[in-house]
């Protein structure tokens, strides 16, 4: 796949940067424990009993401050939590120990979300168009894109996060029984698996029924709104194949958006389906941000 074809759309906002990760994918407890550390002491990544604290390495201490701010859990000048960080895992948050798998679905938009600080991350779940592929062929397509930029990127790094992508989203296979294999909760999503034959990949691209109705229009509305804060409509079509949406993001259907728009629309009555000019809209009356989150506070509530 050549630069041409990957059709980039890294934004001013988003930070250009790879294999931040220290090698490691964000594990089960990390982002509560590196949220629930940084809000007592923003300084806790960098205190000498740092990794007394957060009970993991010196590498991994580093690794948990970068998952924390890429997710958009800590503000990246000083470490102190974000509005969101506190909505999810504060105190009083919707889901402290994300024991929702909507939070993992959030989450994962989160991360790729402007302003982005995983830039493979952003570069294979939106840019990257092949439904199959190999660690190699993802390779070729982060190279490619910094091929584009004036500044080089050791190969070394690209192969770090076409690693940790893979570990992050595939459930691993007759794995040892140690910390370092440990499967990332992200693998629960399904959105990549093996494709039957040896290093091969897939994305799945389809229904995903742990992706609940509410989150997924929450994302479409997020993205409507970065398109156009003042519009009250906005076609499928974009919200399927628009750079940045939740289409290419969580490789979904038309039918999956519109389902989960009807099933939101019956509490949401501000929110609806319609025909216009021969394309179908999601149509909104209200600042699609403040509905966003209105759905958004409304799913966790009745949880």
């Amino acid at each position: 796949m050549t630069t041409a074809q990957l059709q980039l759309n890294i934004t001013k906002q988003d930070e250009i940067n790879f294999a931040r990760h220290e090698t490691f994918h964000p594990r089960f407890g990390w982002l509560k424990k590196g949220f629930e550390q940084a809000s007592k002491n923003p300084d806790v990544f960098f205190a000498d009993d740092a990794t007394v604290k957060l009970g993991v390495g010196k590498n991994m201490v580093r690794s948990i401050r970068y998952w924390c701010r890429a997710f958009k859990l800590l503000n990246q000048d000083d470490d102190t939590p974000t509005i969101f960080g506190e909505q999810l895992l504060g105190t009083d948050g919707w889901d402290a120990y994300l024991e929702d798998p909507g939070s993992l679905w959030l989450l994962h938009w989160k991360l790729i979300e402007s302003p982005c600080l995983a830039t493979a991350w952003k570069i294979v779940f939106d840019q990257f168009r092949a439904s199959e592929f190999t660690s190699e062929e993802l390779f070729y397509c982060l190279s490619d894109y910094c091929q584009s930029l004036r500044g080089k990127t050791a190969d070394s790094s690209l192969r770090k996060d076409v690693n940790c992508i893979l570990r992050m989203y595939v459930a691993q296979q007759n794995k040892k029984n140690t910390e370092d294999s440990l499967d990332c909760p992200f693998a629960e999503l399904g959105l990549i698996h093996t494709a039957g034959v040896s290093h091969r990949y897939m994305f799945r691209v389809g229904y995903k029924p742990t992706l609940p109705p509410e989150v997924l229009v929450y994302t479409c509305l997020c993205h409507a709104a970065q398109r156009n804060t003042t519009a009250r409509s906005i076609p499928i079509a974009s919200l399927l194949y628009d750079s940045g949406s939740p289409g290419l993001i969580f490789k979904v259907t038309e039918k999956d958006i519109c389902n989960a728009i009807e099933f939101v629309n019956r509490g949401f009555e501000s929110l609806s389906l319609a025909d216009a000019a021969g394309k179908i809209q999601l149509f909104f009356d209200e600042d699609p941000s403040e509905l966003a989150e209105a759905i958004l506070n409304n799913y966790y509530i009745k949880r």
